[in-house]
């Protein structure tokens, strides 16, 4: 499933590899992230719930966009992530205010951010996802 503005791409076609799936739950965020997205030429499609998870990862996705400060049933997220062959790499974000609150969640994730980091960098995170743990090959 898709919200309106996302792209989606069929299952197996060169698109759905190097999408990027965001469970988000802030408008301003879902607004910001679509504009970058489309701005950088990077195939977006959002997912609110584990079952959209599953039928989103199904096509396949290169990256996961996940805000850690919305109203998500977290343990159902993770577990359709884990279910997801390949696991797709998590970069995930908070606020400082609820940094301490995410804090369990964060183990599970390739990269966390705040938002104003999300911000900064968000043409460069989606055109280039995030680093392999141990950091970029040379």
């Amino acid at each position: 499933m898709t919200s309106p503005g996302s792209t989606e791409a069929p299952s197996g076609s060169p698109q759905a590899t190097t999408r990027v799936v965001a469970v988000v739950s802030d408008l301003f965020f879902v607004a910001r992230i679509r504009e970058v997205a489309r701005f950088v030429g990077v195939p977006l499609v959002f997912a609110r719930s584990a079952d959209e998870i599953d039928a989103t990862l199904a096509a396949g996705a290169r990256l996961v966009l996940l805000d850690l400060t919305g109203p998500f049933d977290y343990a159902a997220i993770f577990a359709a992530l884990e279910r997801a062959t390949p696991r797709p790499p998590v970069l995930a974000y908070t606020t400082h205010a609820l940094a301490r609150q995410t804090q369990p969640w964060h183990a599970r994730c390739g990269r966390v951010v705040t938002k104003e980091t999300l911000t900064q960098e968000l043409p460069v995170l989606l055109r280039e996802g995030i680093a392999p743990p141990g950091g970029p090959s040379k």
